[in-house]
Parts: C-alpha cells; sequence; structure tokens
C-alpha cells in the first residue's frame, strides 16, 4: 500500500486554495524596507496573486490539495 504523504505545515500557512482550484501567495518584498517604496508599489504588493502554473504543481503536493 502506498505512504500518504505529510502536508508541510509552512506551506499550509503561507498558500490558500480558492474554490476554483487556484491557489493564492502574498507578494514578497513587502516585510521590510518599506520607506523607500512608492505608495504605488506598496497599494500593489497588499493584494495576494496566483502561483504561477510552473509552482502549482509543487505547491498543491505541499499542501496536500
Amino acid at each position: 500500500m502506498a505512504k500518504k504523504n505529510k502536508t508541510r505545515r509552512a506551506a499550509v500557512k503561507r498558500f490558500k486554495v480558492t474554490g476554483s482550484g487556484k491557489v493564492m501567495r502574498r507578494k514578497a518584498y513587502k516585510g521590510h524596507l518599506t520607506a523607500k517604496k512608492s505608495p504605488n508599489r506598496k497599494r500593489r504588493l497588499r493584494k495576494a496573486t496566483v502561483v504561477s502554473s510552473t509552482e502549482l504543481k509543487n505547491v498543491k503536493n505541499m499542501i496536500g490539495a
């Protein structure tokens, strides 16, 4: 019998699966050093975005989706 994969708990905290099956992630470069970034740039970084198709298989495998 095949062994089940364990869920990567760190990945579960970082990714969210939508109802349609897409995987959402937070954008990078918002954590610190924000004083020098423009307000427009910081506003764009607030929004979540979809995980790229090249990473999707790996991320879904990690989160057990």
